[in-house]
């Protein structure tokens, strides 16, 4: 298997599809031939020993006949008319209790470790400052960006920064006439 598959990705994308589309073809041949081949199927089951309605037991055993397929079709066929959202498939037992658990745990546990540095406003007064601040903080900004910058407030001054630097850029821009929020 591993040297034909070694085999096949050395050939072009093409000739793969179609060996997959062939062995696709041999392992729905092969589980139609076992479904074929498989036992007839079981006498229906009534529940709790009362007596079930003959046209449900021939739809329940219409639907035990089906294969894999025509029941994928008939789920989605059903969806459709019932109009049924997909529903995501869950563990069974336990385990979504634990999980569900271990879950909330963890996202209690969750501390932030970046933050973003937001001015929201600024001094009219005190704007020359505060673009000088915000030229010498932001790498490579000349005064004209700079400028551009602190007129276009609200506005992101950085992202993705330690609790200590988002502190030290705050104290910075406050003392200048900035409004900052630390996100």
């Amino acid at each position: 298997m591993i040297n034909t598959v070694r085999l096949i990705s050395r050939q072009s994308l093409p000739q793969f599809r179609r060996f997959h589309k062939c062995t696709i073809r041999q392992e729905a041949s092969v589980a139609a031939a076992a479904i074929k081949t498989a036992s007839p199927p079981s006498p229906p089951l009534s529940l709790d020993n009362e007596a079930v309605d003959p046209k449900i037991d021939k739809i329940a055993n219409d639907i035990t006949s089906l294969n894999l397929v025509e029941v994928a079709q008939l789920s989605d066929l059903l969806k459709k008319r019932l109009n049924l959202p997909d529903a995501p498939v869950m563990p069974v037992g336990g385990f979504i209790a634990s999980s569900q658990a271990e879950d909330e745990e963890v996202s209690t546990k969750k501390v932030q470790t970046e933050f973003t540095v937001k001015m929201t406003a600024f001094d009219e007064k005190q704007k020359v400052p505060l673009i000088k601040e915000i030229k010498n903080l932001l790498p490579n900004t000349n005064l004209v960006q700079a400028k551009k910058f602190v007129e276009s407030a609200p506005v992101v001054v950085m992202a993705d920064m330690s609790k200590e630097e988002a502190e030290k850029m705050r104290d910075a821009l406050t003392k200048v006439g900035a409004t900052i929020e630390i996100l």
